[in-house]
């Protein structure tokens, strides 16, 4: 019988807000959200702090409407490269505990403790994390302990912030199964209107019901969140997962059904600069745009276009995009809205197809590639890291192809 394994899911918690309250401490304690266009009161709230969210402020909440709601709220820029600054600082600290470790998203990630576990309890372990981060990069975060990767993620979410909950098997009866089957993760709305409509209102109903019945509604997808939702998910935390990305998207529920095309377009701007930041974090870049489009009745609408030379920057991406959408959209009431960027490679891997519009730039980068070529051949690979750093409130990430992003880090 093989032991039990324990596993950790750390949630930054209100991660851009509250490392832009690092960064200045005149704004903690202080209601502050990220908007892709501050200036514009048509725009649209990326994240909020706690304080924010205290008052009725959450993500995609219209700008003027979050002003009227809370005139006092401090309005700021989103500022990545100082975002993937802490991300990466995060991760060293989880890294300097084991290897195992999985990064999710820039602010979340997996860590596998049963070896560590042997010499320690988990919960001094995952307390000392939650104050080293908190110390060292004043940052909280939220920490899941469970047998596996789907409870650890529903324990980080149950108790926020600067929680540490655990959740063990034989807990999912009484503490998940009552829950509406919304709550789960892994279920979306769409999900949860089918899964209503077989008259499975709880995770409980989902628990229990027969496989087979699940399976002719949801197929494979069906199966696995009926075996989640008793607490059974054998995923491994796997360090490698990062880098087999087959596609990055974003997608958004509207606060309410939209027609406004300028109060769409905004949601498209920002929901381009999203997958634009993933794909950066990655290092990535990708030949194929979807849009997703659900309207106020639930029906779903995509279209997509497939391009020669792949596409990463965040103008393109949205240009694209609303483009599709313009050619989609039957002018019903928007309910959601998400853009996928698909068949992605790394970067420096891509080899674009030249032309007279884009030789110049292309010619401006190939000796900075040859030159990276010339010293990992003597020096090795990996010679080059990105980036400067000058001072602790201070980071200048290149945006060049060649620049690795910091989950590219952490292979090192």
């Amino acid at each position: 019988m093989t032991k039990a394994r324990i596993i950790f899911h750390v949630d930054m918690n209100s991660f851009y807000a509250s490392v832009e309250q690092s960064y200045n401490p005149e704004l903690k304690g202080k209601a502050i959200a990220i908007a892709g266009n501050p200036k514009e009161r048509r725009g649209i709230i990326v994240t909020s702090s706690y304080e924010a969210r205290a008052k009725g402020i959450y993500t995609t909440m219209n700008v003027g409407e979050a002003l009227r709601k809370c005139p006092e709220l401090i309005l700021l820029p989103p500022d990545f490269p100082k975002y993937r600054q802490a991300s990466k600082a995060m991760f060293t600290i989880l890294r300097s505990y084991t290897e195992l470790i999985e990064p999710v998203s820039i602010d979340e990630g997996y860590m596998d403790i049963t070896e560590l576990s042997k010499e320690r309890h988990p919960l001094d372990i995952a307390k000392e994390i939650q104050l080293r981060i908190f110390n060292e990069l004043d940052l909280p975060c939220s920490i899941g302990i469970a047998p596996n990767k789907f409870l650890a993620k529903t324990a980080s979410d149950m108790k926020k912030p600067m929680e540490i909950t655990v959740l063990r098997k034989r807990d999912v009866p009484s503490k998940l199964w009552p829950l509406p089957v919304i709550e789960m993760h892994g279920v979306g709305e769409s999900t949860a209107k089918k899964l209503n409509s077989i008259n499975i209102k709880t995770i409980g109903d989902l628990a229990k019901i027969e496989e087979s019945v699940i399976r002719q509604q949801l197929g494979k997808n069906g199966v696995r969140l009926r075996a989640r939702a008793n607490g059974e998910d054998s995923r491994i935390v796997d360090p490698e997962a990062i880098y087999e990305t087959k596609s990055v998207g974003n997608s958004t529920t509207l606060p309410f059904d939209e027609t406004d095309i300028k109060e769409l377009e905004k949601i498209f701007e920002m929901l381009a600069g999203k997958v634009a930041e993933r794909l950066e974090v990655k290092n990535l870049c990708g030949s194929t745009i979807s849009i997703q489009i659900r309207d106020a009745k639930w029906n779903n609408h995509s279209k997509s276009k497939t391009f020669q030379n792949p596409i990463y920057q965040k103008e393109d991406i949205f240009e694209e995009a609303f483009n599709l959408f313009h050619k989609a959209w039957n002018g019903e009431p928007v309910r959601l809205l998400g853009i996928t960027v698909s068949n992605v490679l790394d970067r420096k891997q891509s080899v674009q197809q030249l032309s007279i519009f884009n030789f110049e730039e292309y010619a401006k980068q190939e000796p900075i590639y040859e030159l990276i070529d010339e010293m990992e051949r003597k020096f090795g690979k990996g010679i080059l890291k990105k980036g400067v750093k000058m001072g602790k409130k201070q980071s200048f990430a290149s945006k060049t192809s060649f620049s690795k992003d910091f989950l590219e880090d952490l292979k090192e």
